[in-house]
């Protein structure tokens, strides 16, 4: 029979070994895998490794480094499980795979550079699991969405799916900017309401709505007109716009302020039975004045409080708005930049439009002048939703 040690011999003449001064040669270019435990992770680890427990290596190691061309650097506490990682790795077909000898403490003992992860509580790994199952979201992705602070305008049709889907997901700073009451006639849409809180600031009732369902997020909110002399304030610091207003000239003000600020936003509207999402990425797309470059007469813009609004339209639109969002805030996927997406409830029906970035953009084009933030309510009138 083979004992332990002896298997531990026949793996590591199979392996690749390296120390952990030629091993830390790798920073940069290798992706370093830690094997450990996660109370042996939460004491400290390599800055940037990706941490996968030995026993979750098998099947889960092709969603968490699916390149298997890139060289990976194993470790563990002290190189034996590392070794047998190691050998796994190449039997699963990765190219470049070396174990560091003496691991994690020989690293540590040495004076390299290590640190102590940022990491989930119990209660939040079994809040978020099924994102941790994700690979592409994971442990770090939804500590990065903790950190992360998110800007809704309006707390109506649209901002109430978004607001409710990034708190649930774990969104930790959500701000909130409206400066009207609930309204019986709101809640056919607005979800984040109820007949308890008819008369009630709607900014106050998103924050009860949304503390109560998620403890670990922080709503900031702004009862206040969004205008010309506050809106630098009140967006600075946030990673990302999610854009519900309803009106032509708030979203001019909007596409201005995100450009100096370079804030990416989410912009979704919904008219009837149709809405439409997409995303401004401050100068690596189009911004709203590309894709509208002067606004309609005010007589060709009704409102939906003129023309009406399928109650449930506004849960897929802003609903829509949140995975982009979330898209955004993690790097995942194919965001809507440069791209509409427009759906139509009565065909269910989704097509999506190329918007390409306007070289002549007097906001984001190539010879685009010093962006002077202004109010634009000439343009036409608000339409309240």
């Amino acid at each position: 029979m083979t004992t332990p040690r002896e298997l531990l011999a026949q793996v590591k003449s199979a392996i690749v070994e390296v120390s952990p001064e030629e091993a830390e040669a790798k920073l940069g270019t290798a992706t370093f895998l830690d094997v450990r435990e996660p109370d042996e992770y939460q004491q400290g680890t390599i800055p940037d490794a990706v941490h996968l427990p030995r026993g979750n290596l098998e099947f889960g190691v092709e969603g968490r480094l699916p390149d298997k061309a890139r060289p990976v650097v194993v470790y563990c506490a002290g190189g034996s499980r590392s070794a047998f990682a190691a050998k796994t790795l190449a039997d699963l077909g990765y190219r470049d795979v070396v174990s560091m000898t003496g691991g994690f403490n020989r690293w540590k003992d040495e004076g390299r550079r290590w640190e102590a992860p940022r990491t989930l509580t119990a209660d939040q790994r079994n809040r978020y699991q099924r994102h941790l199952l994700l690979p592409e979201v994971s442990e770090k992705g939804q500590v990065k969405l903790l950190d992360s602070k998110v800007l809704l305008l309006g707390a109506g049709g649209l901002g109430s799916p978004a607001a409710l889907y990034l708190a649930a997901a774990g969104v930790g700073t959500i701000g909130i900017i409206d400066m009207d009451v609930v309204d019986e006639s709101n809640l056919q849409r607005q979800v984040l309401h109820n007949m308890d809180r008819v008369g009630e600031r709607k900014v106050d009732s998103a924050k009860k709505t949304l503390t109560a369902l998620n403890p670990d997020v922080t709503v900031a909110t702004y009862d206040v007109r969004l205008g010309a002399d506050n809106i630098l304030e009140i967006i600075h610091g946030y990673d990302l716009i999610v854009d519900g207003t309803d009106n032509f000239p708030t979203r001019y003000l909007v596409n201005d302020a995100s450009l100096l600020e370079r804030i990416p936003v989410v912009h979704g509207s919904i008219f009837r039975f149709e809405g439409q999402v997409t995303v401004f990425d401050p100068y690596n797309g189009p911004c709203y004045r590309c894709l509208i470059p002067e606004p309609p007469p005010a007589e060709l813009a009704p409102s939906c409080a003129e023309a009406g609004v399928l109650g449930v339209l506004p849960g897929i639109v802003g609903s829509i708005q949140a995975v982009e969002a979330i898209k955004m805030l993690l790097g995942l996927g194919d965001p809507l930049v440069g791209r509409l997406l427009a759906y139509d409830s009565l065909e269910e029906q989704f097509r999506t439009f190329n918007v390409r970035r306007d070289p002549t953009c007097p906001a984001c084009g190539d010879d685009a002048g010093e962006i002077v933030i202004a109010e634009y309510d000439d343009l036409c009138m608000p339409h309240p939703r």
